[in-house]
């Protein structure tokens, strides 16, 4: 009677103790790279987020620009971002008998996240008075 007693009162083998810790360390291990990925990836919108709002500063002052014409320059600004604007004349053809000109202004932003680099453009028209 004592040993069917034992036997009932039996705990987890150390067989068992070592599966549900390895089964333990996998979930772990891929809930810390979900979190990871999400943070890189929260890290990389933040970074893009200011760049975009950066551009369209840029972009408003040069739409504000009165003397507005065909050019292109570049710059660089403090906080590392590296900047090219661009604008050409559109459509000069189907539009020449009308008083305006219309303007395709190309405004390029890259910066560099360690050792690769990113990049967004923004593009808009403008239609300004045709110069005589």
């Amino acid at each position: 009677m004592r040993t069917k007693r034992l036997h009932r009162q039996r705990g987890f083998t150390l067989l068992e103790v070592l599966v549900a810790l390895a089964v333990l360390g996998i979930a772990l291990l891929v809930i810390i790279q979900l979190f990871s990925a999400n943070m890189r990836s929260l890290s990389a919108s933040e970074e893009y987020s200011a760049a975009v709002v950066r551009a369209e500063g840029i972009m408003r002052e040069v739409l504000d620009d009165e003397d507005l014409a065909e050019k292109s320059w570049s710059f660089s600004t403090d906080d590392g971002y590296q900047v090219d604007v661009e604008i050409q004349k559109q459509e000069e053809d189907r539009i020449a008998a009308l008083p305006v000109q219309l303007l395709d202004i190309s405004l390029t932003v890259r910066w560099k996240r360690g050792t690769r680099e990113r990049s967004f453009v923004l593009t808009t028209l403008k239609t300004v008075a045709r110069k005589v």
